[in-house]
């Protein structure tokens, strides 16, 4: 029976399609090789909210608007583009407010730097702790810098070289304070 027009196409399109789907073999090895950069993160994430509670209640809740995590030599969390971290009291209120142009957060070691514009904002007393380089221990609470601080309040303005302070800044100690500032008599 010789072969129609119609057997033909049909032959040859079947060819063609069993050809394509045989032809391909994805090895993750190869494709890890092409396509891997050393020094990428392990994940990237826009617009990122994490909420820290313990026994139920927020510590503290931070917003990046881009995150980006390795693992490797060590687990740190890279955040650019700017951050917000809102710190809260025992009775769920936020007490006080951290930002920064960037962060980046050790998970092993639990502590978390942020540079570039570093602003510390308690509420209740209206005061702001401005620098360019802040630590953050997660551990003891506590924020400190061996930079240049300006804190503002509105009793005066305060300059010196490192602060030592509590996360939610209602108490600080200047490590090489420089300024004047006016105080009630009472």
């Amino acid at each position: 029976m010789p072969f129609s027009f119609k057997n033909r196409f049909n032959f040859i399109v079947y060819f063609i399609l069993c050809s394509i789907l045989f032809s391909c073999v994805n090895d993750l090895d190869e494709i890890k090789k092409v396509t891997f950069k050393s020094g990428a993160p392990d994940d990237v994430t826009e617009n990122l909210e994490i909420i820290q509670t313990d026994s139920g209640y927020a510590k503290f809740q931070l917003y990046a608007k881009i995150a980006e995590t390795f693992t490797k030599p060590e687990a740190v969390t890279k955040f650019k583009d700017g951050l917000k971290v809102n710190f809260f009291s025992e009775s769920g209120e936020v007490v006080s407010t951290l930002t920064a142009l960037y962060g980046e957060m050790n998970i092993s070691k639990g502590t978390f730097f942020v540079k570039d514009s570093v602003q510390l904002y308690n509420i209740a007393k209206k005061q702001r702790l401005e620098t360019e380089e802040l630590i953050w221990t997660k551990a003891d609470s506590s924020i400190y810098t061996n930079k240049a601080v300006i804190v503002r309040n509105p009793q005066g303005v305060l300059f010196g070289d490192g602060i030592r302070s509590k996360q939610d800044f209602s108490t600080y100690v200047f490590l090489r304070p420089k300024g004047k500032m006016d105080f009630d008599k009472k």
